[in-house]
Formats: C-alpha cells, sequence, structure tokens
C-alpha cells in the first residue's frame, strides 16, 4: 500500500517560515518524483514545487520562487517543502504527490493528472 504524510502545517504570521514534510512508503521512493501542490478554499489545486527521482531537477511556480525550496532525502524516504517569507496568499491545504515516471519537463511535473499518489494534505494559514 503506497502511503503519503505530509506534516509541518500551521499557523504563522506574514514574512515567517515553515518546512512541510511529505513521508512516502510502500514504494521504491528513489524511483519516484514527487510533487508539491496547494489549494485555497474556492480554487483549483495549483502546483506549488516539484523534485525529479535523484533530486537533480527542481521546479517552481513563479510565485513561490526564491521563497519555497524543494528537497528530498531518499535515505529517509521523505520531501521538503522549506517556506520563507510567507505571505497571506500561501494560505492553503498542501498536498504532495508521488509518481514513478522519469521525465524532465515543468508542464508534466506541474499537471495534477500526472500523478497517482496524493497525501490527505497539511494546513497552512498565514496571518497579516
Amino acid at each position: 500500500q503506497v502511503l503519503l504524510v505530509e506534516s509541518g502545517g500551521g499557523l504563522v504570521q506574514a514574512g515567517g517560515s515553515l518546512r512541510l514534510s511529505c513521508v512516502v512508503s510502500g514504494v521504491i521512493f528513489r524511483n519516484y518524483a514527487v510533487g508539491w501542490f496547494r489549494q485555497a478554499p474556492g480554487k483549483e489545486r495549483e502546483f506549488v514545487a516539484a523534485i525529479s527521482r535523484a533530486g537533480t531537477i527542481t521546479y517552481y511556480q513563479d510565485s513561490v520562487k526564491g521563497r519555497f525550496t524543494v528537497s528530498r532525502d531518499n535515505a529517509k524516504n521523505t520531501v521538503y517543502l522549506q517556506m520563507i517569507s510567507l505571505k497571506p496568499e500561501d494560505t492553503a491545504v498542501y498536498y504532495c504527490a508521488a509518481d514513478d515516471w522519469n521525465i524532465n519537463n515543468f508542464q508534466d511535473y506541474a499537471r495534477t493528472s500526472r500523478y497517482t499518489y496524493w497525501g490527505q494534505g497539511t494546513q497552512v494559514t498565514v496571518s497579516s
């Protein structure tokens, strides 16, 4: 059984930082690309960041470039999303997703339909 579990969300003031974690089990983790997505109330789920299987390629949504950093530790089956300089518009439920393709283009990493496995989400709330 494939399981993705996010953690690290919470309430933070604007300008603050959080680090989200996504632990993946039930698969050979090093064979899986992982993406982070978020969904605010009343909005569609949107791409935030992604990392390739080996961790050598990363992609970001323009609005988070320079503020968010995605990384992975294959020994711990974990992907991280370090978020700094948080803004109220970053408020959303954050999801991690994984799939075992090996491709290198932004369009595929950013598409929700390209991922088979999803976590349950973790709430991030940024107060102004």
